[in-house]
C-alpha cells in the first residue's frame, strides 16, 4: 500500500484488495466473495452465500464488485463469477 492508502502491488495483490473493500457489504447479506483466478485481463471469482442464489448476483458482480476491482487496476477488463 502506498503512503496515500492507495494500493500499490501487483495485479493479484489489488484485486484481493478491492476484495477485501466490498467483502463487508457482502458478508452483512450473508454472501461472500472468492478470487479464483486472474488470467489476462479477465478475473474469475466465486460468489459465496446467499449471493449465489440472489437474483442481484449479477448486478452486484458487475456494478460493485467489478467496478470497485477496475478502480484498483485498471488493466483488468472483465469479472466473472464461476460455480463451483
Amino acid at each position: 500500500m502506498s503512503i496515500t492508502g492507495w494500493p500499490t502491488g501487483s495485479v493479484e495483490e489489488r484485486v484481493l484488495f478491492a476484495l477485501d473493500e466490498v467483502r463487508p457489504a457482502l458478508v452483512a447479506d450473508g454472501g461472500d466473495v472468492c478470487l479464483v483466478s486472474i488470467e489476462g485481463s479477465t478475473v474469475r471469482v466465486e460468489l459465496r452465500g446467499a449471493c449465489k442464489t440472489c437474483p442481484m448476483a449479477h448486478s452486484t458482480l458487475s456494478d460493485f464488485v467489478g467496478e470497485r476491482v477496475r478502480l484498483y487496476a485498471p488493466e483488468i477488463n472483465e469479472v466473472l463469477a464461476v460455480r463451483t
